[in-house]
């Protein structure tokens, strides 16, 4: 397609996730012009590979992509139950938090119905001219664009110590459900779950669930620890704490989020419990737990011993050693990368710890813009709080950008009735 036949839109989204799906489904508000988003799934999808029967959200069905800025929007979740007919069957199930996979069916209800979504399209490629942003997909140009919306999300952190394991020893959590067909075929066997956080504890329940008799489970932590999910440590997910956030030197806001961690970076209490008493049943058919915990382990390298792995770990009272005969990674995620060309790449600016510099609206910092605006969404944890790398605050979020793309306030967002006082 040559490039003056390319369709243009106002905004493309790289990445058609929660983040922005909530932007494109509060877009049409402002008037701006259309918008598109662009995603190599091949169809709308949240995590598929991590979807587990039981596995239930660590956040209110209230903060869905539209309601907290405009709940009469048609694309809340209660429109959604409503007009599904599920809504008394949720209600009567009486959860605390609704299952995962209720949202995705949720997410991929709204996405049916937001124009200009665009699925196996892989953005390789961003270039910048003076007219704008032009994305590459297949070694050819698809699109053109005066805004970006960069929703690429993260994927999973791989260790150093993974590479140069055999073919199927270790794997991520991400590839547990493909492989355990095949990890069936000894139940028996040790098999190891590294990585304390909720993703851990998912694949030990499902491995408990799936009659694996010697799963052990390790943690770098002290305790595997469950979400301050306190009245006062939400008060961190709400857009006056943002805002105060806004008002401190980059040091300063680093080190207090990074203490907010436990609020968000945590197990969630109820699963925990689901967990323990799982165990606990199998137990009485065993006389022994099929998983036990281990606490305090930091893995550091992991090497081939026979048949399986032996798993070298650093802990308070000195190294150990632990066996198993597959080892299973689930020790966090990272941001994935952004498809910048090289020469869009060197004008983004940084700050001194290496990430990039995102203003309040959530626009990046980049030389040479000339009006053209590239907006990050989840990558700005540190400058505006523990909410932007989960759901909780997607259409504030969405409505910042919106509103910063508008230039006047297309939406309100109304955060005033604050029992805490950040700053005096």
């Amino acid at each position: 397609m040559h490039s003056n036949d390319l369709p243009t839109y106002h905004v493309a989204g790289i990445g058609a996730g929660p983040a922005n799906l909530s932007l494109a489904a509060l877009f049409p508000a402002a008037d701006l012009g259309p918008i598109a988003l662009f995603d190599n799934q091949p169809g709308p999808a949240w995590h598929p590979a991590l979807l587990s029967p039981g596995v239930r959200m660590q956040t209110s069905w209230m903060k869905d992509l539209v309601s907290l800025v405009d709940p009469q929007h048609r694309l809340t979740f209660m429109n959604y139950l409503v007009t599904s007919g599920r809504l008394f069957a949720l209600l009567n199930a009486q959860f605390d938090t609704i299952p995962r996979l209720e949202y995705v069916r949720y997410l991929t209800w709204a996405a049916r119905r937001i124009e200009g979504i665009h699925y196996n399209t892989s953005i390789e490629r961003v270039t910048y001219t003076d007219d704008g942003f032009e994305l590459y997909a297949g070694g050819r140009p698809v699109a053109r664009a005066h805004h970006l919306s960069i929703g690429v999300g993260t994927r999973a952190t791989r260790p150093e110590w993974m590479s140069g394991l055999p073919e199927g020893a270790a794997f991520i959590a991400d590839d547990l459900g493909r492989r355990m067909d095949g990890l069936r075929g000894d139940l028996d066997a040790p098999i190891a779950v590294v990585g304390g956080g909720q993703t851990g504890l998912e694949c030990v329940l499902k491995l408990i669930h799936a009659g694996f008799t010697d799963v052990r489970w390790l943690g770098r932590r002290q305790w595997f620890q469950t979400i301050d999910d306190s009245p006062v440590a939400n008060e961190f997910y709400r857009p006056a704490h943002q805002q105060f956030l806004q008002q401190l030197s980059r040091g300063t806001r680093r080190r207090l989020v990074v203490e907010q961690g436990p609020t968000g970076d945590a197990l969630t209490p109820g699963a925990l419990r689901v967990l323990y008493q799982a165990n606990y049943d199998r137990m009485l058919d065993l006389d022994r737990f099929p998983a036990v915990l281990y606490p305090g382990r930091d893995v550091v390298a992991v090497e081939p011993d026979g048949a399986g792995l032996v798993m070298r770990c650093e802990t308070p009272g000195g190294r150990e050693e632990h066996r198993a005969r597959h080892v299973i990674v689930a020790v966090g995620r990272e941001a994935s990368p952004v498809p910048f060309d090289d020469d869009l790449a060197e004008r983004v600016e940084y700050d001194d710890d290496g990430d990039m510099l995102i203003e309040p609206d959530y626009s990046l910092r980049w030389k040479g813009m000339n009006g053209h605006r590239i907006f990050v969404l989840n990558r700005a944890r540190y400058s505006h709080g523990v909410p932007d790398a989960n759901l909780t605050l997607l259409p504030v979020r969405a409505a910042t950008v919106i509103n910063a793309m508008a230039g006047r306030a297309v939406f309100g967002v109304i955060d005033e009735l604050c029992p805490v006082r950040w700053i005096a």
